[in-house]
């Protein structure tokens, strides 16, 4: 059983990370390690398997821990549930972060793939290409190791210059971020194919017919989008979207930087520093 929050630092807690997936609970550990070295940080994890069930669960969470509004960062799928979140319950959110956003208008949503296998060999595109009918069909044997392995496929797909882990490896999995000295290495991430299956198809649905975007008529915070310029989720199906429909809407695109920008070594610098000003501001 999954426990439902992390704590990093010491109250009062200024931030709440929401990790993406759907169903990769703990991969903002790094982000929430380092940045507890100046104040406090949640790191919510999703157990629920429905959309609305995620956000309820959110909520419980925040109005426990949270105590007054709070920054609410989401990275990938954590950012349209946070953006989700933020309409639902305006009152606790201080201010909104989307960190790598999936593209709120279906349109750019096929360029993902196209991105994503044109970075691959060929035997990587076959391989991927397997594991995706494995991780999109029924409950079979094998099934959790093929979403491991494709979410590490797509991983190196997804970035752009990463950094080594301690081992030399690249870092694409929430382990890979060195510990503070003498600090506990942070916890690694837990994978659900079951709350990838059922919550991502509500989520697509959700977009497809308008809703999602619709929320942002209900967001009262001011909100700010990161994204990374070799991100396969197009930057351009976030800030076109949004920026006309978001009064108070800030979009930052940083180079040489693709899906996770706290594992970039020429972003992440800058990654971090966005999010102490977003906070701080």
């Amino acid at each position: 059983m999954i426990k439902k929050i992390r704590k990093y630092g010491a109250p009062p807690f200024r931030l709440a990370l929401i990790h993406g997936g759907p169903g990769a609970a703990g991969e903002m550990a790094p982000v929430a390690d380092v940045l507890s070295e100046d104040f406090g940080v949640l790191e919510p994890l999703q157990t629920v398997r429905s959309l609305d069930g995620q956000v309820e669960e959110l909520r419980a969470i925040l109005e426990k821990e949270g105590g007054e509004p709070i920054v609410l960062a989401g990275f990938s799928w954590g950012a349209w549930l946070a953006f989700i979140f933020a309409a639902r319950h305006p009152g606790l959110v201080k201010k909104l972060v989307l960190i790598s956003s999936g593209p709120f208008d279906e349109k750019y949503a096929h360029t993902i793939t196209e991105a994503r296998f044109a970075r691959l060999n060929a035997a990587g595109r076959a391989e991927a290409g397997e594991l995706i009918k494995l991780v999109e069909g029924p409950d079979a044997p094998g099934r959790d190791q093929a979403f491991e392995r494709l979410g590490k496929l797509l991983g190196k797909t997804d970035a752009y210059d990463p950094e080594p882990d301690e081992s030399g490896r690249a870092e694409n999995t929430c382990a890979g971020t060195p510990a503070k000295p003498g600090a506990l290495r942070p916890p690694a991430i837990t994978l659900d194919v079951d709350i990838f299956q059922k919550v991502w198809k509500e989520a697509a649905e959700f977009r497809r017919c308008g809703c999602l975007i619709a929320c942002a008529g209900l967001i009262k915070c001011p909100v700010t989008a990161i994204h990374g310029d070799y991100d396969p989720h197009p930057a351009e199906g976030v800030r076109g979207p949004l920026a006309s429909v978001i009064k108070n809407f800030n979009f930052i695109l940083l180079k040489e930087c693709g899906h996770k920008p706290w594992i970039e070594k020429n972003a992440k610098g800058k990654f971090y520093e966005i999010l102490k000003n977003e906070i701080f501001s």
